[in-house]
């Protein structure tokens, strides 16, 4: 097949002279008269991928360069646009004030009390999703951007066809901050129902997710395009062990900001989320993957591709999206819905849906809910917080009760809380609403206090602490990485507004955070863990360097997140029988209910609560009727 002679210039690199290209494309464009342009729509016409100029599409240019290659011109156009509207004057601004504002509020704050935060750094991905994943990794997920301009939407919620695309990259925190760091692995290339069947990278951001057995990500869902977005029926997997992602059959329904949880069985529970309708239709449906007769991927090499989810027999009809849903130690599944009246437990073994009392609080937005560590056992009770401005309080779901917590120092949204590895809980991120931060949003004198992260102490009581960079609302996230540091990312409105250079293609932004017990002495070593699978109530050895520092030993599930549902958190004391010399003997927990199988993080902590850097175990050993 011939090479296009264009595409020859910039990839096999014959040279016939650029000046052909400047004559091709100059010929296109003379070509256009004016009643063609009248007629063509225009760059806001979210619904169409025509041609336009003016920060649009060029007649011709798609027959002359390619589709791809014009698509990439087109964006360019349009981001020169868009900085002429939000130059990258007031990007570099904002962030040197924030900056400013940051630094003089963390002064104030001793790191061994507080904790401090170090690194800030561009991301190549806006974070909407991320994953801690048992490679030490990071998986972040999003969409691709159509708008530079942090005043519209950047986002293609409403977009049909190729611009309606997802992407995804590793951040591998062992090479650094820097853009060599990172890898782009694509998702899969569909073809979507959306009219225009054409192919792009699935569009599988605000979809629902959780870990398998295997340590791999099941995601469910995302956005079919349309006005307000529509759900799609996608589902996939990410194995990070071969950092590739796999398809599986589509699910029954579509799902647009769904959730997902892991049970005890190692099998996945899709709830929720707007259905192919758009918003105002959440699906009742409950689905469950992989579907009977089909073996829950148990070890690394067992990779699902091509399998299906199958109907749950009870359904969760929740009247909005996004509901927190958790397994406890008694093996159901808590499903608690934003609405205070619908709080709901489910059988997975018998498949049904029994009341739960009312939420003593009314309607909560998106904030954060958290299974509360419980010792040597799994958790029993969930805190769940945020997701009211005006409602500081926290509320305690408790042996099928609920009772109001102690308050945090005001109420956000928006906001994520996480279980650190010395059972205390920190919370992140948040916003007066969305994101609006007080005074409206991209604002860099936005309250300073969303800005603030919130530590709860093992007696219950919150305190105020030092202040991140960015205000980060909607779409923010933070996980706990196995140096037991936390790293934050998210909302895609406030990276981009405050961007340093708008046009290196690293539109996002990723802070770290220490917390205080990084400051209160050395670390206790854990040198060796075992690398097989460990069964449940069962003694395991580790060898340590540093016994006499050894306290405690932790484990702490790994983190998967978006818009403030985090259903994969875990924190568990283990049994220490023994020390001797450097070989501690420790026992894994009672049974899958406790912890449902897959990959943790173990880590020793000293007296002070110093965690060592973690080591990954596997619990769950394949039963033998799978």
């Amino acid at each position: 097949m011939p090479l296009n002679p264009v595409r020859a210039v910039f990839e096999d690199r014959p040279v016939p002279s650029l000046r052909l290209l400047a004559t091709l494309l100059a010929s296109a464009v003379l070509a256009t008269t004016a009643p063609a342009l009248a007629s063509a729509p225009s760059p806001g016409d979210t619904h169409h991928e025509g041609a336009v100029l003016g920060g649009g599409r060029v007649p011709g240019e798609a027959a002359v360069l390619g589709e791809d290659h014009a698509r990439a011109h087109a964006g360019r156009r349009k981001a020169a646009d868009a900085m002429r509207g939000y130059p990258q004057s007031r990007r570099t601004a904002g962030l040197a004030s924030l900056r400013a504002s940051q630094r003089r509020l963390n002064a104030t704050f001793a790191a061994s009390k507080w904790g401090r935060f170090t690194d800030y750094f561009a991301s190549p991905d806006f974070g909407v999703h991320v994953a801690q994943l048992p490679t030490g990794k990071v998986l972040l997920f999003s969409f691709e951007r159509v708008e530079v301009d942090p005043t519209k939407e950047t986002g293609p919620t409403d977009r049909l066809g190729r611009t309606n695309a997802g992407r995804a990259y590793l951040w591998d925190p062992a090479k650094g901050t820097g853009g060599r760091a990172f890898k782009k692995v694509p998702p899969p290339t569909v073809l979507m129902p959306d009219g225009t069947y054409a192919p792009r990278p699935a569009p599988f951001f605000c979809a629902g997710h959780s870990y398998l057995p295997n340590g791999m990500v099941g995601v469910f869902g995302g956005n079919g395009g349309g006005k307000g977005g529509t759900g799609a029926r996608l589902s996939f997997v990410f194995d990070p062990w071969t950092e590739t992602w796999f398809r599986n059959r589509d699910m029954a329904v579509g799902r647009w900001y769904p959730s997902v949880v892991t049970g005890a069985d190692g099998r996945q529970l899709i709830m929720s989320g707007q259905d192919e309708r758009g918003s105002g239709h959440p699906t009742p449906l409950v689905e469950r993957f992989p579907a009977r007769g089909h073996r829950v991927p148990w070890r690394p090499y067992e990779i699902p591709a091509g399998v299906p989810a199958e109907r749950f027999a009870a359904d969760a009809p929740f009247r909005n999206d996004y509901p927190h849903l958790f397994s406890l130690r008694d093996g159901m599944i808590y499903g608690l819905g934003r609405d205070a009246d619908q709080q709901w437990v489910f059988d997975p073994v018998k498949e049904t849906r029994t009341d739960l009392p009312r939420r003593p609080a009314d309607f909560r937005g998106y904030g954060s809910a958290v299974p509360l560590p419980a010792g040597l056992r799994g958790p029993d009770s969930v805190l769940v917080l945020g997701g009211d401005p005006l409602d500081p309080s926290t509320y305690r779901l408790s042996g099928g009760a609920w009772t109001t917590d102690t308050p945090r120092a005001f109420g956000r949204t928006q906001d994520d809380t996480l279980i650190l590895p010395d059972a205390t809980l920190l919370t992140v991120n948040g916003a007066l609403d969305t994101r609006n931060y007080g005074y409206g949003p991209f604002n860099p004198k936005a309250d300073l206090k969303y800005r603030q992260i919130e530590l709860r102490d093992a007696h219950g009581h919150w305190r105020l602490g030092p202040a991140q960079r960015l205000p980060r609302g909607y779409h923010s996230n933070a996980l706990v990485m196995p140096d037991g540091r936390v790293m934050i990312t998210g909302d895609e409105l406030q990276q981009i507004a405050n961007d340093p250079d708008i046009a290196d293609g690293m539109d996002g932004s990723i802070e770290l955070y220490e917390p205080p017990y990084l400051h209160r002495g050395p670390r206790p070593a854990l040198d060796r863990a075992p690398r097989g699978e460990l069964a449940y109530d069962a003694e395991f050895q580790v060898r340590t360097s540093t016994p006499a520092a050894v306290a405690r030993a932790v484990l702490l599930a790994p983190t998967t997140v978006t818009h403030a549902v985090n259903t994969s958190q875990r924190h568990l004391e283990l049994r220490m029988s023994a020390v001797r010399g450097d070989t501690l003997t420790l026992r894994t927990p009672p049974g899958a209910a406790d912890a449902p199988p897959g990959y943790y993080m173990l880590f020793l902590l000293s007296a002070e609560g110093v965690p060592s850097t973690a080591q990954w175990i596997k619990l769950g050993p394949r039963p033998n009727d799978r």
